[in-house]
């Protein structure tokens, strides 16, 4: 599955937005994909480090039109943490040499809020 196919589009309310600071972000994902894949379409598609994935599945609401009552289709929602303070990594190397690497990851999803 492509990562344009898993993460379908962002889900903007008020307590989204409150989680913002935190470095969570929430979308709505595609049914059949699986916390992995979700964590690797985010990293691909927005440049950032995913530190955590929680998945639900929203049931669909019953809604009534007219005298038939109908049912919205379930989906899946996904809560993406990232790692909001990216750091030099450093590491020994079989020599006992010190090794840093910097991280080219961005803070934060600039396109979330659609700037």
């Amino acid at each position: 599955m492509l990562p344009e196919e898993i993460i379908e589009k962002p889900i903007i309310t008020e307590k989204s937005n409150d989680e913002l600071q935190q470095g969570k972000y929430t979308f709505k994902v595609n049914k059949k994909a699986t916390k992995v894949e979700i964590a690797k379409a985010v990293e691909k598609l927005f440049e950032v480090k995913v530190l955590n994935v929680n998945t639900m599945t929203v049931r669909g609401k019953k809604k009534r039109v007219r005298y038939q009552i109908g049912k919205t289709p379930d989906w899946k929602k996904a809560i993406v943490t990232i790692d909001t303070n990216p750091e030099e990594e450093t590491y020994l190397t079989k020599g006992g040499k010190e090794v840093k690497t910097n991280r080219k990851y961005k803070d934060s999803i600039d396109e979330f809020m659609g700037a």
